[in-house]
This record gives C-alpha cells, structure tokens and sequence, in this order.
C-alpha cells in the first residue's frame, strides 16, 4: 500500500507547504502554536459577540446565550405574566 516508492525530485523547486515527503520535527510544536492562536482569536470573537448580543424580543424559555450575555446577569428569565 502506499503511493510507492519515493522517487527524485527537484532540489531547487520550493514550496510553502514544504516540498515532497516534509516531516519536520517541530510539527507538534507548530501545531500546538496555530491551535493557541486560534483559540485567542475565537475568545476575542467570542467576547465581542456576548458584549454587543442584544434580544429585541425576550426568549419565552431557557437558551444558553443567556449565561453569558450582559442582558441576563441576574440569571432569571422575565417572562410575560399575561401569557
């Protein structure tokens, strides 16, 4: 099984990702890098979206949004006593 055996290629051709056959020995490293910025950039996204959240109208149950957002700090659901 495989793609077969490896065959030359050019030395002088580069490539961002690498070139043929990479296996870089920081690759554990690099990934735990990319994975660290990615999770910045989605708490900083995260908290950006809960700061701004606004409900023009009120949930008539339970959503989960509701324990982050601003608007429900007292963690109590105000529901229409007419209803």
């Amino acid at each position: 099984m495989g793609g077969g055996a490896r065959y030359p290629y050019p030395k002088y051709v580069w490539s961002p990702a690498g070139g043929w056959w990479v296996r870089p020995s920081n690759w554990a490293s690099n990934t735990a890098i990319v994975a660290g910025g990615m999770a910045a950039v989605l708490y900083a996204v995260w908290r950006v979206s809960a700061n701004n959240e606004q409900r023009i109208t009120q949930p008539s149950r339970f959503i989960p949004s509701m324990l982050w957002a601003k608007e429900y700090e007292d963690r109590k659901l105000k529901l229409d006593k007419d209803k």
